[in-house]
């Protein structure tokens, strides 16, 4: 009977099939002695130890010589084979060090909740307030300046800010003057004089040019460094300190600011101000759901209209704002101070920072807010956090006059260089 490769043939059980047939086993099964030898004479030891392995080695222990069907599929031909290299791989979870990458001495650094002495300027320089001196670190060569104003009473610095494009470097002095430092010559550029009853706790640019300030006496003020008249509009709502300020994006729609009256106010810039105060913006959301102070919020950089907060020593809790409609849209008690918060640029990670008991930085996931690490080496309140503009790195500085930094989000990955369709694209003239 023909058979073809496209179908399987059967074969009568009665008939063998000579096909079918292994005819080299048969030749060998046919000619090999299984008998004694007719003249009497015994088969070796070695000779029967061969003759055995043989026919377990190459034989595999047949004994049939006639085939009747033809010979079962392959299980190899049914199921399918992986080997090591293409089996699935698990993704391999980011390895998060433990201990610090690198710290670096902080003296005289105020514990003070009201403050804000730590910002990482998209130039990569990292700024730090000491007293009455505002230190400057540069990442990219590891090398440390400082910055230093000769005041009658030695005022201390109450918060520094870089402004957007890393050109400008904002500091606040305790008896209430502004300065704003070229960040290249540390030359003076303005020097904005407040008022002796109030001093500047917090600072947020909205773009190179617009500097927002949070006061001591509750009053957030925009300024416009470009003007004589620099103060521009206003902002009323908090009672006390405002410890914290943020603008949701550059240019951005929503500022927020928290205080020691354990308040939240969103306000948006877009919204038509009132024709009796032409220059001071309207409160959009006043939220109340903290029980102490807030000074730990951050926006997230994927979704422009949502804020996490975190409350202070009698509140434990990291909060979720929808800023357009106010809604709290998540709460988690972390079992201690919220003292810092910062968001991954790159990543649905959060970091926050804590006081009493173990003053440790936490990492969580985001949307689950699952404890994803906790960092130990602070031994006070970790108050201040700033995260690198090239991702990866977070500074933190406490009480006990360190400054470390912590390899903790993940490092993005430089981006693919797009393939040229047209190599001579860049020239107008082809030769």
């Amino acid at each position: 009977m023909a058979s073809s490769r496209s179908r399987r043939v059967e074969y009568d059980r009665f008939i063998p099939v000579r096909s079918a047939m292994d005819m080299d086993f048969a030749r060998c099964a046919l000619t090999m002695p299984s008998r004694p030898q007719r003249d009497g004479s015994i088969e070796s030891p070695s000779s029967a130890a061969y003759q055995k392995l043989l026919v377990q080695c190459i034989l595999k222990n047949r004994s049939r010589i006639f085939a009747f069907k033809s010979a079962p599929e392959s299980p190899a031909d049914k199921v399918c084979q992986f080997d090591e290299d293409n089996r699935p791989h698990k993704k391999q979870q980011r390895r998060i060090p433990k201990d610090p990458d690198r710290v670096l001495a902080a003296y005289d650094i105020i514990d003070d909740d009201r403050l804000n002495l730590l910002d990482w300027g998209s130039n990569n320089v990292l700024a730090i307030g000491l007293n009455d001196t505002v230190y400057i670190w540069n990442a990219a060569n590891k090398s440390g300046t400082k910055f230093s104003r000769a005041l009658e009473n030695n005022s201390p610095v109450t918060s520094i800010s870089w402004s957007p494009d890393g050109k400008v470097l904002a500091v606040a002095f305790g008896n209430s003057d502004l300065d704003l430092v070229d960040a290249a010559t540390g030359r003076l550029l303005v020097g904005i004089q407040g008022d002796s009853h109030s001093f500047v706790c917090s600072l947020a640019w909205r773009s190179n040019a617009i500097l927002t300030t949070g006061k001591s006496d509750g009053s957030v003020v925009d300024y416009d460094i470009r003007k004589d008249d620099r103060a521009i509009c206003d902002y009323k709502g908090h009672r006390l300190e405002v410890c914290s300020l943020k603008w949701s994006e550059l240019f951005g729609r929503y500022l927020a600011s928290g205080g020691k009256d354990k308040l939240v106010h969103i306000w948006d810039a877009r919204m038509a101000v009132a024709n009796h105060h032409p220059c001071q913006h309207q409160l959009l959301h006043k939220i109340s759901n903290h029980t102490s102070t807030v000074r730990a919020f951050d926006w997230c950089p994927t979704r422009s209209n949502l804020l996490a907060s975190g409350g202070g020593r009698n509140d434990h809790c990291i909060k979720f704002w929808n800023a357009a409609n106010g809604v709290c849209l998540n709460s988690i008690d972390t079992g201690s101070e919220v003292c810092a918060l910062l968001w991954d640029k790159n990543k649905s990670e959060l970091l926050t920072s804590h006081g009493f008991p173990n003053n440790q930085l936490t990492l969580w996931n985001y949307t689950s807010m699952t404890r994803k690490t906790e960092l130990f080496g602070h031994s006070s309140r970790v108050l201040y956090l700033a995260g690198s503009p090239l991702g990866g790195v977070v500074a933190s500085a406490a009480e006990d006059e360190t400054l470390k930094f912590w390899n903790v989000f993940e490092t993005p990955k430089p981006p693919k260089p797009k393939a040229n369709t047209m190599p001579f694209a860049q020239f107008s003239v082809i030769r």
